[in-house]
């Protein structure tokens, strides 16, 4: 059965830009991962989510926009119904105790035990020159549905 989670909510909650944050735009998209097989190799497949199902991988995106080359953050927080696996090509910082501390995982503990993937609470990435002053990009990361 098909879990019908609020998408909107999960974009909503996604992320927020520091620093130059007035003027920071993100434009936040949810989609679910899927294989298929085509011409014998099997090919990845993203189609916009619609409703999600225990065990689905999601990729969220977070494009950016900012009129200024300033340096700034962007954060977002991990909704509790997915567990982070990864970013993109872009390695974040995140959190396992809802944004108090930051580091990469391999960094950080929970309750005594080396954190893992399904701790993160929160990610950020930090856009610095000469990303910044090119004015736009885009981050990722994907999810499993809890």
């Amino acid at each position: 059965m098909r879990m019908k989670m609020q998408i909107a909510a999960i974009a909503l909650a996604m992320a927020s830009a520091a620093g130059a944050q007035s003027l920071v735009e993100i434009d936040r998209e949810v989609f679910v991962e899927t294989s298929e097989e085509r011409d014998g190799a099997v090919q990845r497949v993203l189609a916009p989510a619609e409703t999600l199902e225990r065990g689905d991988t999601v990729v969220l995106m977070l494009a950016w926009r900012s009129p200024q080359d300033r340096p700034f953050t962007i954060s977002s927080r991990v909704p509790r119904r997915l567990a982070f696996r990864g970013s993109g090509r872009d390695t974040p910082q995140v959190s396992v105790d809802g944004g108090r501390t930051w580091g990469h995982l391999s960094q950080l503990r929970v309750n005594g035990r080396a954190a893992t993937s399904a701790d993160v609470t929160n990610i950020r990435w930090d856009v610095s020159n000469p990303r910044a002053a090119r004015g736009r990009g885009v981050f990722t990361y994907s999810a499993v549905v809890r």
